[in-house]
């Protein structure tokens, strides 16, 4: 989710209130994903990286996340929203993990849309620690080991991954779990993605011919899988 900062500048206000427009977007898009029949929808609200944002930032962007939960969670449970947050804990304050962790258990029930926020995530990150798991358990760092042990082992991997603000690289998202991914690079600022924009993402899937290494004379045409998770 891509370009709150610059939205933000652009229109000479502070990066947070970018980042509370990305709230909005964010709203618009878990919605537009429950009303498509999406089953699983993976967002990157904050990198282990981003630590290294101005201070004043980072403490804006954690307020936000803690004021969003308690805004957004009856909502999303009333909705059927399961949420599972993703990355290390360690480094947060014990209120922000007793959010997360009381976000989580309310909405664990329900099952129309998985919706997981990573958050202080990066992909190395997530490769490492299943790496370290598997060791420290004795098994071999074989690709269905690690597969289990990544962090969003209990979803699929995603079909369609999408970035908005006109950057195209993966910036350390989801590094394994995308290795057939269709990726779709979206000129709008995060702010501005809104329905329209989600669809237009799903129909340039619809599209693309997913052929997972085998040749086009292989597929079978009425076969193919159209449908973004």
């Amino acid at each position: 989710m891509d370009g709150n900062g610059r939205w933000a500048t652009r229109r000479f206000l502070p990066r947070v209130a970018g980042h509370k427009q990305g709230v909005e977007a964010l709203r618009r898009c878990v919605r537009a994903c429950i009303d498509r029949g999406v089953g699983v929808l993976t967002v990157f609200a904050f990198s282990s990286e981003n630590w290294n944002r101005p201070v004043e930032e980072v403490s804006g962007l954690m307020e936000l996340m803690v004021g969003a939960l308690g805004r957004e969670i009856p909502k999303l449970s009333a909705d059927g929203v399961q949420l599972h947050f993703i990355g290390e804990r360690g480094g947060l304050s014990e209120r922000i993990i007793a959010s997360l962790v009381r976000a989580e258990g309310l909405t664990a029930h329900n099952s129309k849309l998985v919706f997981n926020v990573c958050f202080n995530y990066g992909g190395r990150w997530d490769i490492a620690r299943a790496a370290a798991q598997l060791a420290a358990r004795g098994e071999a760092p074989t690709e269905a080991n690690l597969d289990r042990a990544m962090a969003l082992s209990h979803v699929p991997d995603p079909d369609l991954f999408i970035r908005t603000g006109a950057e195209q690289r993966l910036s350390n998202f989801l590094l394994w779990q995308s290795a057939y991914a269709e990726l779709f690079f979206s000129d709008k600022l995060w702010p501005e993605f809104d329905e329209a924009a989600l669809d237009a993402a799903i129909a340039a899937y619809g599209s693309r011919e997913r052929r997972f290494g085998k040749t086009s004379a292989q597929l079978d045409g009425g076969s193919r899988d159209r449908q973004p998770a």
